[in-house]
């Protein structure tokens, strides 16, 4: 009997979420140590700025190679050549990029506004060159269906990370207590230097644990091959560029554009503490993303294909709207995932959610350009969207402060899921249950708006509410979804 192509979707997208969201999980546990253990908010402001230039350079860094990586080795009868030449290739620019910041670590300091912190930059560098090269390994990894190894080796990494973490900024403090300053190495820097360190002996540890898959690796460049790989990953280059903007340029921009320096920091550490808070449906949207791209593919050659995405898509946003009403009706229980000093922005978390739902419904649009071999397309949307995420946080940020980044997160999401809709009807048009997905969304809606308007009541009233409210949503939905397909497929049969 064949397995419904939803339901094998959605068991993909768990074992996904094991096999690649738990690292990550994993590491926003990290946040709440943060914000409520260690920092205030100018510190954790600056830990934020920091990190989102590392996960920007290192796209850059990594330029496209693991998909060539993919396209190629798929297609050579010399796998390792492929492997060589890619890794070999990311070895030379990442090594020049680590002795570029070697070299250059006061004036790039001064050029980001930490001339004090030369520290940060020389650690950041190490983090983004080892982690680069490591991309090819992992990649490898996945080519050859080792997923039990490559998910072990990333929560092992992960693990190491956070153990340091807590030694460096817990443990060891509380062991010294007062003659903490009396240890050389807490003398001689800040707390939050740490946090790479122990990035940086993660990154490390990640290197020598993949030591018997680059047992066999060997420095060579087949150079024709190379200029194909590097010609193929340049558009990918593009489109992960233009999505990383589109996630940190935010951040950045907070730091440098805020109207008062002085507490620029801080807001930016208020801002992504909450920020974080939209965890949940950012996993969920990683872990779809990871299952969908192959699913999508396979199903692409039956019949009734375009019936099967409409419908995923249908699921998808009651899935996400669920995820945004679990967050929202329970918000006064979530924000302890924070420190109290970071609460001041939990406004946003209700921007941040529908935005980061749009973006998952972008992903659901983008098997128009994908199947029918027009990427450029979908390169071209991701452009539009990263312009316009830097021109409405350079207008907004300076007026509205993070408010105003956040509006500027929701809509260039909606813009680009609105450019990708119109665009994909005319060339590989797909009927999605309009009807049901504008009736989800305003029920999600109503339940939130109802929500608020009781927010003055006692806690627990407010919490039973809710929770009423939430299962009002689920029961509505069964009824719609679950049992009117039993129903249909009892009278069918």
């Amino acid at each position: 009997m064949p397995v419904n192509p939803i339901k094998r979707l959605a068991g993909e997208t768990a074992i996904y979420g094991l096999g690649t969201m738990v690292p990550r999980f994993l590491n926003y546990l990290l946040v709440p140590f943060y914000t409520i253990m260690v920092f205030n908010q100018a510190e954790y402001g600056q830990i934020t700025v920091l990190y989102s230039w590392v996960a920007l350079l290192l796209v850059l860094l990594t330029y496209g190679m693991e998909t060539s990586f993919f396209r190629y080795v798929s297609k050579s009868k010399n796998p390792e050549e492929v492997f060589n030449t890619a890794a070999t290739s990311l070895l030379i620019t990442s090594v020049l990029f680590i002795s570029i910041i070697v070299a250059f670590t006061a004036p790039i300091a001064q050029i980001i506004d930490y001339p004090s912190n030369k520290e940060y930059i020389l650690y950041i560098g190490i983090i983004i060159g080892v982690d680069a090269f490591t991309a090819l390994p992992f990649a490898r990894m996945r080519y050859q269906n080792k997923a039990r190894r490559f998910s072990t080796i990333r929560i092992l990494s992960v693990l190491i990370t956070i153990a340091l973490n807590i030694l460096f900024l817990w443990v060891i403090p509380k062991l010294a207590g007062e003659k903490l300053n009396e240890l050389p190495i807490y003398r001689s820097t800040n707390l939050v230097t740490f946090v790479f360190i122990a990035n940086t002996l993660g990154s490390l540890a990640t290197l020598a644990l993949l030591i018997p898959e680059l047992s066999t690796f060997k420095i060579s460049i087949n150079w024709p091959l190379l200029r194909k790989m590097l010609a193929y990953g340049l558009p990918i280059l593009v489109v992960s560029l233009s999505g990383m903007i589109n996630e940190v340029a935010d951040k950045i921009m907070l730091k440098y554009l805020l109207p008062d320096s002085s507490t620029s920091e801080a807001l930016l550490g208020i801002y992504s503490a909450s920020y974080k808070l939209a965890i949940i449906m950012m996993l969920f949207i990683q872990m779809f993303r990871y299952a969908a791209e192959p699913f999508f593919f396979a199903e692409s050659e039956k019949s009734d294909a375009k019936q099967i995405y409409s419908q995923v898509m249908t699921y998808f946003v009651i899935f996400c709207w669920f995820i945004f009403l679990g967050v929202m009706l329970y918000i006064s229980i979530f924000k302890y995932f924070i420190g109290p000093a970071f609460w001041a922005g939990l406004s946003i978390v209700p921007i941040v959610l529908a935005a980061k739902l749009f973006l998952g419904v972008f992903y659901n649009l983008s098997v128009w350009y994908k199947l029918t071999n027009k990427t450029l397309y979908g390169a071209i949307i991701a452009v539009v969207g990263s312009v316009l995420t830097i021109v409405l946080n350079a207008i907004w940020i300076p007026k509205y402060g993070y408010i105003g980044a956040a509006w500027a997160n929701f809509v260039c999401y909606f813009i680009i899921m609105v450019v990708s809709f119109i665009w994909g009807r005319q060339i590989y048009r797909i009927d999605y249950q309009y009807k049901k997905i504008v009736f989800y969304t305003l029920l999600a809606v109503g339940i939130y708006y109802i929500s608020r308007q009781t927010n003055q009541l006692e806690t627990y009233l407010q919490l039973t509410l809710n929770t009423i409210l939430l299962m009002v949503f689920v029961l509505i939905t069964y009824l719609k979804e679950v049992k009117k397909t039993s129903i249909s497929k009892n009278n069918t049969g």
